[in-house]
């Protein structure tokens, strides 16, 4: 999908292919029946719904900052298959399309470590030898997230793949992040949790305008309800108050709402009751009717 840039202020927000899949209808909408959740997207025969991994990318009249990286290149037969990935990861293609080469990337936020944000830290080249995704860039992560990537519990060890953060540990350039972090002026990263122990939001602010990356506490515009949460969130009556929390203080900055995993709409704003109001990019005339 190209979507035209969101402008904030002097930023401008990109979308990147990070790769699409498909996951089960049931586990992203958690304890929501399905009765309720097909009515706004119909699942195929196996219950699975296509998903994106779409990767942010802000330029800045001095920077270039990445949000999330995708599933990577370093996928297996066996993976691909069960992920049912339709759309490989193209982030170093997409760049070159905006003028940059993955050494012009300054900074990289991770939302978290699962491997569908993490798995583009570290790429195959052409030669099929693992090198940094983003040489040049400071990757920030928080302090929980990291500790939970060092020593994962049982269930984290299925989703932070050590060969996504292998590199990283001995070459990249790492930025532990306690709390609240300013990376450069205008973009801060604020601990959540909530969907993992070390869970952050990026918020995104220039002359007067805010949007706010919440990552996995809100997926897609259809989780508009704070009770609408995934079976993936590892702390779920948290994910429900941060939920609330955010909703309730970004929408009344009037602020944009970005998403990673969502394949029609890459942001919103919300109305007074909650509920996706303007949408990005904006509907045709045809979509209207």
């Amino acid at each position: 999908m190209n979507c035209p840039p969101l402008h904030i202020g002097e930023f401008q927000i990109y979308w990147l292919n990070g790769g699409n899949f498909r996951l089960d209808g049931g586990t992203m909408f958690g304890a929501v029946p399905k009765v309720l959740w097909e009515k706004r997207c119909r699942p195929a025969p196996d219950n699975s719904l296509p998903f994106t991994n779409d990767v942010l990318l802000i330029k800045t009249p001095e920077h270039a900052v990445i949000v999330d990286t995708g599933l990577g290149n370093k996928l297996s037969a066996k993976q691909l298959a069960i992920f049912q990935v339709e759309s490989p990861w193209s982030i170093i293609d997409d760049l070159a399309e905006h003028g940059l080469s993955r050494r012009d990337i300054d900074h990289v936020l991770l939302s978290h470590c699962d491997f569908d944000h993490a798995g583009g830290i570290v790429m195959h080249n052409s030669h099929g030898e693992e090198e940094l995704s983003f040489p040049e860039a400071t990757h920030h992560i928080q302090k929980a997230e990291w500790e939970d990537v060092e020593n994962p519990c049982r269930r984290a060890r299925a989703t932070y793949w050590p060969e996504n953060f292998s590199l990283l540990r001995r070459e990249g350039k790492l930025a532990i992040v306690e709390g609240v972090s300013e990376v450069i002026p205008g973009i801060t990263l604020r601990h959540t949790g909530g969907h993992t122990r070390g869970h952050q939001l990026i918020e995104i602010r220039s002359q007067g305008t805010t949007a706010v990356h919440l990552g996995d506490l809100f997926p897609t515009h259809l989780h508009s309800n704070p009770l609408w949460i995934m079976a993936y969130d590892n702390f779920p009556l948290e994910v429900i108050d941060r939920k609330e929390e955010y909703f309730n203080h970004y929408r009344n900055s009037q602020s944009w709402f970005t998403f990673y995993h969502d394949p029609a709409v890459k942001a919103c704003t919300l109305d007074e009751k909650g509920r996706p109001d303007q949408l990005w990019p904006r509907p045709s005339e045809e979509q209207r009717q």
